[in-house]
């Protein structure tokens, strides 16, 4: 592929450790619920294939199980098994064969939100009972989010194991030959909810003050750090506030990115953390401030830091997406579902900002490169 020309930040590469990003937009983490048994099917193929033909500097698969009770719902992708990692791998390789885009993988853990329905073919949204295939949900506390039913309290023993789980994941992850390893402790799942004092009630060393309810997630980080090649970059999702007063605030959000660019992260993704039923009505550029409180946070603990922010929330218009780089606010952003509604967004931004798209030698006669 060839690389873009004219002074867009946007467009403009970035280097994360032995990994070069070609581009500054990526596409963010998106479950499909379209595996089976944990694998990863033919749809994940076409799914990331397609953009990793549209110009994207980075695409990350989807949440992916480090265990079978950590999946969302039973169609969720899950590495903790030999089958799963072969059919993983066989979706890289067929990817990698038309494009040499960055790929990367998500790892996460549902904790009290798994064991659901998935939210279309007619699936029940709400917990799946034993006798239909459901599983029983764990947590730091047994406090239910929402609807769905209290999860078992992990033993204090527990997460050490879990922790295991996500860095045996991440070293299948590692030979399949994925780019980039985030770890996700964003949205209310399992990480996220030890980070939030809404879900966290422990009085063990997991949970009370911050740097306690900061612990489990930090041994998990640096578990994975351990395993996962140091030539390649390590990233964590996670909320810059539960939007809730008693919850997980912006300020702890700061924090804990410091914490995390001090183990070894190389890109901080801030999405919202998901630990109460209720959220803001998300905007255009909604959440970029907490990327740039974070970031700026990281910055003043660290001047000569490495680790790069990438922002999150409505960012599909060229204009904002460039202007939250070059006003400082973030190093890149992430596109979900305005990924899903322009796959080709990289291509519509270079245009926008007059710069050439980055596009496949097949396409390129027609896109005009």
């Amino acid at each position: 592929m060839d690389s873009p020309t004219g002074p867009a930040r946007l467009l403009q590469p970035l280097q994360l450790r032995g990994v070069r990003l070609p581009g500054r937009i990526a596409v963010a983490p998106m479950c499909q619920y379209m595996a089976r048994d944990g694998c990863a099917t033919a749809w994940h193929a076409i799914h990331i294939g397609t953009f990793a033909c549209g110009g994207f500097g980075l695409v990350t698969m989807e949440a992916t199980a480090v265990r079978a009770d950590g999946r969302i719902t039973p169609h969720c992708l899950g590495l903790w098994n030999d089958e799963q990692e072969r059919a993983l791998a066989d979706v890289v390789r067929r990817v990698r064969e038309v494009s040499d885009t960055p790929l990367g993988i998500q790892i996460a853990h549902a904790g009290r939100k798994a064991g659901t329905g998935r939210p279309f073919l007619g699936d029940t949204r709400g917990h799946i009972p034993r006798e239909r295939g459901g599983w029983e949900a764990v947590g730091p506390s047994p406090i239910a989010f929402g609807a769905l039913p209290a999860p078992r309290e992990l033993a204090t023993g527990e997460p050490r194991q879990l922790a295991d789980a996500f860095a045996q994941t991440a070293e299948r992850a590692a030979r399949i030959g994925f780019d980039y390893c985030e770890v996700h402790a964003a949205h209310g799942y399992l990480l996220s909810s030890f980070l939030s004092p809404l879900a966290n009630h422990r009085r063990d060393n997991y949970g009370g003050a911050l740097e306690a309810r900061m612990r489990f997630p930090l041994e998990v980080v640096e578990r994975v750090r351990a395993v996962w090649p140091q030539e390649r970059p390590l990233g964590v999702r996670y909320g810059g506030s539960d939007w809730s007063d008693g919850g997980w605030t912006i300020e702890d959000s700061m924090v804990f990115g410091a914490a995390l660019a001090a183990r070894g992260v190389d890109l901080l993704s801030i999405s919202t953390a998901g630990n109460a039923t209720t959220q803001t009505t998300p905007s255009p550029g909604w959440l970029v401030p907490h990327a740039k409180a974070v970031r700026d946070a990281v910055h003043r603990a660290d001047s000569n830091t490495q680790t790069a922010l990438f922002a999150v929330g409505e960012l599909d218009d060229p204009q904002l997406a460039e202007r939250t780089i070059a006003d400082g606010a973030a190093d890149g952003v992430l596109l979900g579902r305005g990924a899903l509604r322009d796959p080709r967004f990289p291509w519509r931004a270079a245009r926008s900002l007059g710069a050439l798209p980055r596009c496949p030698a097949p396409y390129a006669w027609a896109v005009g490169t």
